[in-house]
């Protein structure tokens, strides 16, 4: 540990475990020679009587990150240790058979066939710590920060049959809808709902239940101011008015454009998606609704040209994540600023407005920091997005995704911070959407991406 020859995460991490652990072997291995035993009578000692946890809390002392990591030791005890602002999810379940953990509840209901209360979550900063007889304690390792658990998670990754992330995937959809509502002008006839599969499906269903409740007002209010003279025609006419909802988007392959190289995503892209025909009009609007948008890659090259053919009157990209501005440096691979389509939108704005001579004084005031401690370093990329409204980069974003082969107007609506909080008021790390990292090393990730964007560095920056 005092020399790893590699750096890589995990080898450090296990140098790092395995030098604590050979040094509290050794020590018992001097307590039980002092006590006389032999080699063979020594194993089964300091196998009772090694202190996991205290390994554990040498071990982590100075980790900065998001983790939850699991390990076995060579004579069978086990470890699931969390980090303490809780960013990476971890779950377990125990009967008198099994001990198993996952990264989502619904994993372990499934298998295991248990409700939902039977499965637990290991706490941040807390370690799950296992004997090979089978015995099981929790027991705190490092001191909890403030709990910033990755809203991410909820948004895209995590598996939407969980019954607490449904719900709020139906939240994000339903708190979005005032915007949309806006941008049709309430026009809930003339337009079309639909989703981009396969996450975005939930908050659609969200998305419509506050669809419907307009609807339902609009409804309410042509009753009331046509009570005299109502007909029963007119009154059935009024109520047969419903809400276009429609499968526009099909996924034809079973892949996750986000997580796909970027030698290969370009490709991919272009052949993913395909659309159904015949059930658009030329005067409708078409709000699709989509889980993010980070590179804006899938929407320029392939969903907003076949959306087009459908010859709709306006495009309405929904995102029912906020604009992903920053890199994350916990696990998610978006490293590098210059792929987040928010970021150039952001520089697009500059150059056009005679700004863009904050691009070189952030680039120095980052540079600046990087002789400094953690501790004392702060996040200068928040001033590239500081001029500007959410709306601003929004439009920004949309012209930038859309190619002049595109008729439709294009218009994108992204969730505001705020509503993702209340979505998801158990996961409020945020950080790719405003900068504010759980940890203190985040500021330093997100001042090297921007010092090696500006230098033209394609390395990421952790």
């Amino acid at each position: 540990g005092m020399h790893p020859k590699e750096k890589a995460d995990t080898i450090t991490v296990m140098e790092k475990i395995g030098h604590f652990l050979d040094d509290a072997v050794r020590k018992l291995y001097k307590k039980a020679k002092a006590k006389g035993m032999t080699k063979i009578e020594a194993s089964p000692f300091i196998a009772e009587n090694l202190k996991l946890a205290k390994i554990l809390k040498k071990s982590a002392k100075n980790w900065d990150g998001g983790y939850a990591m699991a390990g076995l030791l060579g004579h069978g005890d086990a470890f699931v240790l969390r980090d303490p602002a809780g960013i990476r999810p971890a779950y377990y379940y125990k009967d008198d058979e099994v001990i198993v953990v996952a990264s989502e509840r619904p994993v372990i209901q499934t298998v295991f066939n248990v409700p939902f209360e039977s499965v637990q979550e290991i706490e941040p900063g807390h370690a799950l710590l296992m004997k090979k007889d089978g015995s099981m304690s929790m027991q705190e390792i490092l001191e909890p920060l403030e709990r910033k658990s990755c809203s991410f998670e909820r948004i895209y990754f995590s598996r939407g049959s969980d019954a607490e992330i449904y719900q709020e995937r139906k939240e994000l959809g339903r708190l979005i809808m005032p915007k949309v509502l806006e941008n049709i002008n309430y026009d809930t006839e003339n337009t079309v709902f639909s989703f981009i599969p396969n996450t975005a499906e939930t908050s659609f269903y969200g998305m419509l239940d506050a669809a419907q409740n307009e609807l339902n007002k609009q409804k309410n209010e042509a009753i009331l101011k046509e009570a005299e003279n109502l007909t029963e025609e007119r009154l059935l006419e009024i109520q047969s008015h419903k809400i276009r909802t429609e499968k526009i988007a099909i996924k034809d392959v079973k892949l996750r454009t986000f997580i796909t190289d970027d030698s290969s995503r370009d490709d991919l892209v272009a052949h993913v998606y395909d659309v159904t025909y015949g059930v658009v009009k030329p005067n409708d609007n078409l709000v699709i609704i989509d889980d993010s948008i980070v590179r804006g890659t899938t929407l320029k090259k392939s969903i907003l040209k076949m959306l087009d053919r459908l010859q709709p009157q306006q495009i309405i990209v929904v995102s029912s994540a906020p604009q992903i501005r920053y890199p994350d440096c916990y696990g998610i691979d978006m490293a590098r600023l210059e792929d987040l389509v928010a970021f150039n939108a952001a520089l697009e704005l500059h150059k056009e407005r005679g700004t863009a001579g904050i691009i070189e004084e952030i680039y120095e005031k980052c540079k600046k920091q990087l002789k400094l401690n953690d501790a004392e370093v702060i996040n200068h990329v928040k001033d590239l997005y500081e001029p500007f409204s959410d709306e601003e980069i929004s439009d920004k974003i949309a012209e930038i995704i859309s190619e002049e082969t595109i008729n439709a107007k294009v218009k994108l609506i992204f969730q505001s911070v705020d509503d993702l909080h209340k979505a998801c008021p158990k996961n409020l790390g945020d950080w790719y959407f405003t900068g504010n990292y759980p940890t203190v090393g985040g500021n330093r990730v997100v001042n090297r991406a921007y010092i090696n964007f500006y230098e033209g560095n394609p390395e990421r920056a952790y």
